[in-house]
């Protein structure tokens, strides 16, 4: 079920389970999860990613809204000490201080809510593997164009499609194409944090009416800030690439008064 037609339903109904041992362990060992990591799943469900994670990762936070599931989960794995298991909707669960990985099929109703949970955090995740709609991992991509949020997303993280799953991968299908989203955080951001917030209100203000850019630069600024850097100056609403949204906000912050 797709993220906007499963919006007011509950969330275990716009999720489908991967149950496949054999799919689940090829995927895990597709990732950087080793025994030295804290790994947290988001809607483990019946446990089956669960029951895998366990055996390559050194601490183990499960996540799960729903008590039925929640409680067969604590059956099944409560007497493990390396995990711990929270009966609690992610989007209000407190992340953890130390660095964590986050590895998990999600409901795809609460994708871009969890994605922003993840992006937007004083400490987010150094890497995050989260099944979802085909569709929306491209649009956090900013395939074919920049979005509001993958534009947020970009200068802090790395992002890449690394599996495409098969629709008899789940129980039961999914009506959509259902990919592996990858997502590393950057060791040196392409903004510095210190100007994150001024960023965000940037890239808002240019999105909220097309033609935005023109109410915050000149076209004089604009062409002599894409030149310095031999980019083209040709820009149109929804056609400027990621590296030109960069170097006109790198612009932008020097002719900003705080």
């Amino acid at each position: 079920m797709s993220e906007k037609t499963g919006r007011n339903l509950p969330v275990w109904v716009s999720q489908n389970f991967l149950t496949s041992k054999k799919t689940i362990c090829k995927l895990i060992k597709r990732t950087s999860i080793n025994t030295s990591d804290h790994v947290i799943e988001i809607g483990p469900g019946k446990g089956h990613i669960t029951d895998m994670l366990l055996r390559f990762c050194r601490k183990l936070s499960a996540v799960e809204i729903d008590e039925k599931l929640y409680s067969r989960l604590h059956e099944k794995f409560g007497g493990n000490e390396k995990i711990k298991i929270y009966n609690r909707d992610f989007l209000d669960w407190r992340l953890p201080a130390e660095d964590y990985k986050v590895f998990a099929n999600i409901p795809f109703c609460r994708t871009t809510e969890i994605l922003r949970k993840l992006t937007d955090c004083t400490n987010p995740p150094t890497e995050a593997w989260l099944v979802m709609e085909k569709g929306a991992a491209k649009r956090f991509m900013g395939i074919p164009r920049e979005s509001v949020l993958s534009l947020l997303i970009k200068p802090f993280f790395n992002t890449e499609i690394k599996y495409h799953f098969k629709k008899e991968d789940f129980h039961p299908a999914p009506s959509v194409e259902t990919v592996l989203f990858h997502l590393s955080k950057k060791p040196t951001p392409d903004i510095p944090h210190a100007k994150r917030q001024l960023y965000i209100r940037f890239i808002s203000t240019c999105f909220k009416k097309p033609g935005g850019i023109f109410r915050l630069l000149t076209k004089k600024q604009i062409a002599k800030s894409l030149k310095a850097e031999k980019l083209s100056c040709d820009i149109t609403s929804g056609e400027i690439l990621y590296i030109q949204w960069l170097c006109l906000f790198r612009c932008y912050s020097k002719h900003v008064f705080y």
